[in-house]
């Protein structure tokens, strides 16, 4: 395929450096910044930089924030062939994906969310890699009007990608599992961070403290943009999460061993519950 990347930081340099290491697809980069897009083909993850000609793309990949994805698409959708698919790797559907799809569909073209649960600490095109994809998780996130021969498109390329698992969902629960499996707990890593003790933490840390505080160095602006389009699933997920955290507050305050016991062990039943339920998924 022609496949247009726009947005060269850590997910769509990503793709570009996946594509020209894993297939055969002529891969051209546009970015804002057109030192970055020096850099793409420097690296050789690009065939070429964006001229500003649309045609004969058979895939365009937005790879922009969810805001910025729907103005660009607003403003050159116009100038897109008739026959090229529109997918982006935004961190939220639901109602984003309804509002482009409409808009695609009003200008006689296809448009089919992809999200792939893969990233860095630190993003931009300088932390980009080839391999980012590997055995990573993958969604597509097609509605009822969405073709057939579409999503088995994306799905071959999150395969050539390197990802792992492939799921294909509705976006309205993709929100819904993400706002428990990634922005919730993104959330928790920026709070967790506040504490007073974190500049004394040095010496006293180890493997479970880097887990819970590696996502606190999040993009503040996508982050924030992705936290209020997803807003209803997200309170549920955090005022669940508040909900439990006060019966462990509660018995702290009560000297209540058993029933932090009780907590504790209810917490590691579930988690083990739900380690043997993964073995059993296939991939």
């Amino acid at each position: 395929m022609n496949i247009l990347v726009v947005g060269l930081g850590l997910i769509g340099g990503s793709i570009c450096k996946a594509l020209k290491k894993y297939t055969n697809h002529y891969v051209v980069g546009c970015d804002c910044n057109h030192d970055i897009e020096f850099s793409a083909l420097r690296d050789v993850a690009v065939d070429a930089s964006f001229t500003g000609d649309y045609s004969g793309f058979d895939l365009i990949i937005m790879a922009l924030f969810p805001e910025a994805t729907e103005n660009y698409i607003k403003e050159h959708i116009s100038e897109f062939d008739k026959n090229t698919l529109i997918t982006d790797v935004c961190g939220i559907k639901g109602d984003f994906s309804e509002r482009v799809r409409k808009l695609a569909a009003e200008n006689g073209m296809r448009y089919v969310g992809i999200h792939p649960m893969a990233g860095k600490e630190f993003g931009g095109y300088a932390n980009s890699t080839a391999d980012l994809f590997q055995k990573a998780n993958f969604i597509i996130a097609p509605d009822d009007s969405s073709a057939d021969s579409d999503v088995e498109l994306l799905r071959s390329l999150a395969s050539e990608l390197g990802a792992g698992k492939i799921v294909v969902t509705s976006p309205e629960n993709h929100d819904k599992m993400i706002a428990y499996t990634s922005q919730l707990a993104h959330i928790v890593s920026s709070a967790y961070v506040k504490s007073p003790e974190l500049g004394l933490e040095c010496g006293f840390s180890g493997g479970s403290f880097q887990d819970m505080t590696r996502i606190a160095t999040m993009n503040e602006k996508m982050w924030t943009d992705l936290f209020m389009q997803n807003r209803d699933n997200l309170l549920y997920e955090l005022d669940t999460l508040i909900k439990n955290l006060n019966k462990y507050s509660e018995a702290l305050k009560n000297k209540d061993s058993e029933e932090m016991l009780r907590l504790i062990a209810e917490g590691r039943q579930l988690k083990e519950d739900n380690l043997r339920h993964r073995v059993g998924q296939p991939n």
